[in-house]
């Protein structure tokens, strides 16, 4: 996709200063910009380099006054920073301005969808599935039997939706994703093996939640897993069966959370926690990387450790931790001096 200065500037409400006909089809640091490329300059540390880019056009702040001579077109707006952070946006949904079905593909009859809808090829579409408008379904995807998709939804390469599987408006799912896979219920047996526990619910994704590539939620033995309108899930996420994520929680890469536990709202779980279940954890709830949840927490707690404990305690006894060679050597010395 190519696109001109002048038409750049009118995305953006800028001024063009140069050459309104120059065209870019790429984006660039400006230190390593060439021809044919997009950059912008918000950070003064990086002035001198709006002096040598080969970029073919910058964005600047409309303060900004050239020194010397510069080759590169400039669009001025009033935050350079924004400006170019609203133009990627832009840029995203012009490249995910994608429609029709490709094929090979298998829509089941009885399947119904809005307008708008792209399906990549090598894609399977099962029976009773209704999909919503402007869907983005990309190749080698699997929906199965009587899922709900609304509105607006992406789901990237190789994306599993599992049957009965109900998601919002304004998803997004990565590569990889696995919703509605059966939860880990197996009963133990007198003879030492396991029996399979038949896992008969579903999961529920609502409205503008994001999932990261490989990310895996498991369906309900019974009723439903949830995931509440804003969540955003990292990449390389395991939720089982029966977990309830609350609105615009936020958890980070590597992150399990065991069978039945519920997790409020607007907490912040950092990567390679693990969290049991059958356990509550509150609202606004902050779990530094690498804790381990072993029992409920309420609202607002700011935890760090395993097993975690209250986060401003463990960096008071980090402290000794780092010392206890120390301190146990100064002990010993104590006692034999006794």
């Amino acid at each position: 996709m190519k696109f001109t200065a002048e038409q750049i500037a009118g995305i953006l409400e800028g001024e063009v200063v140069g050459n309104p006909n120059a065209e870019v089809s790429k984006l660039a640091k400006i230190e390593e910009g060439s021809e044919g490329s997009l950059t912008f300059l918000a950070n003064p540390k990086y002035i001198s380099h709006i002096y040598t880019t080969k970029a073919t056009i910058t964005i600047v702040n409309k303060t900004f006054v050239p020194e010397q001579n510069i080759t590169t077109t400039l669009i001025k707006v009033e935050d350079a920073y924004k400006s170019f952070s609203k133009l990627l946006e832009y840029y995203n949904q012009v490249k995910l301005m994608k429609s029709g079905i490709e094929q090979p593909s298998v829509i089941s009859d009885d399947v119904v969808y809005g307008e708008g809808l792209y399906l990549g090829s090598f894609c399977y579409i099962g029976k009773n599935v209704s999909i919503g408008n402007n869907v983005k379904i990309y190749p080698n995807s699997f929906i199965g039997d009587n899922v709900v998709i609304g509105d607006n939804c992406v789901f990237f390469a190789g994306v599993r939706i599992y049957s009965e599987t109900v998601i919002g408006n304004n998803c997004t799912l990565h590569s990889g994703t696995i919703i509605g896979s059966d939860g880990f219920g197996f009963a133990p047996q007198e003879d030492g093996t396991y029996q399979k526990v038949p896992q008969i619910g579903n999961v529920i994704i609502e409205d503008n939640v994001e999932i990261g590539a490989c990310t895996t939620i498991d369906r309900a033995t019974l009723g439903s897993t949830i995931i509440r309108k804003g969540v955003k899930l990292d990449n390389q996420i395991q939720i089982a069966h029966n977990v309830e994520i609350g609105e615009n929680t936020v958890i980070a890469s590597q992150t399990g959370v065991a069978g039945s536990t519920k997790i409020g709202k607007n907490c912040m779980i950092g990567g390679q926690v693990g969290i049991v279940g059958h356990i509550t954890i509150g609202d606004n709830v902050k779990v530094q990387a690498q804790s381990g949840i072993g029992k409920s927490l309420q609202d607002g707690e700011v935890v760090q450790g395993t097993p975690a404990f209250n986060y401003s305690d463990f960096t008071k006894s980090y402290v000794h931790f780092k010392n206890l060679p120390k301190i146990v050597s100064e002990i010993d010395k104590i006692k034999k001096n006794n």
